[in-house]
C-alpha cells in the first residue's frame, strides 16, 4: 500500500515568488527542491547534498529559512515560498547579490544562492547583527571556494548600507 501512495500522481498549486504555479503529475515524495528546479524551471536553488547539510537549496517558506531538499513539495501548498529568483525584480540584483559580486564573494557560485537567501533572512530579522550572529546565521551554508572572508565582507557592506553608514 505504501508504494501505491508514493507513486500516486498529484496536482496542486504552489505560490512561489508571489506567483501561482500549477504542479501537475507530481509524485507525493518529490522534494520542494526537485519541484522548484525540474517542474517550475527555477534553477537558483542548487542540488548538492540532498540531506540538508550544505544550505545550497535554502529558500524561505512563510518567512522561515529552510532547506528545500528536506521539504516535501506537497506540504508547501498554501504557503508563500521565496527563492533566490524572487529576492529582486526580473533582471535585477538584490543589494545582497550586488555586494557579493562587488566583494568577490562569488567564486564557483554553487553556494551563492543559498547564502544570499540566508543573508536576506538574517538581515530581515536582525538589521544590525554582530559578527558572531552573522557567522551563526550562515553556518548552515557550506562554501568550498571563498574561505568566507569575502562573504563576511559582503554581508557587512549590506548591513552598513542598510543602516545608512555607507552611501
Amino acid at each position: 500500500m505504501t508504494g501505491a501512495i508514493a507513486s500516486a500522481e498529484l496536482s496542486y498549486e504552489l505560490v512561489v515568488n508571489g506567483r501561482h504555479h500549477d504542479v501537475n503529475g507530481a509524485l507525493a515524495g518529490e522534494s520542494l527542491l526537485y519541484v522548484l528546479r525540474n517542474r517550475l524551471g527555477l534553477p537558483g536553488s542548487k542540488n548538492a547534498c540532498e540531506q540538508g547539510e550544505c544550505g545550497s537549496c535554502s529558500v524561505l517558506v512563510d518567512g522561515v529559512l529552510v532547506c528545500a531538499c528536506l521539504v516535501l513539495a506537497a506540504t508547501a501548498v498554501g504557503r508563500e515560498i521565496v527563492t533566490v529568483e524572487g529576492l529582486a525584480g526580473p533582471g535585477e540584483l538584490s543589494d545582497v547579490q550586488e555586494a557579493f559580486v562587488e566583494n568577490g564573494a562569488v567564486q564557483c557560485g554553487f553556494c551563492t544562492p543559498g547564502l544570499v537567501v540566508a543573508v536576506h533572512d538574517l538581515l530581515g530579522r536582525l538589521p544590525d547583527p554582530s559578527e558572531l550572529e552573522i557567522r551563526e546565521a550562515i553556518s548552515g551554508n557550506l562554501c568550498r571556494c571563498t574561505g568566507y572572508g569575502r562573504i563576511l565582507a559582503a554581508i557587512d557592506e549590506v548591513r552598513r548600507r542598510r543602516l545608512g553608514e555607507l552611501p
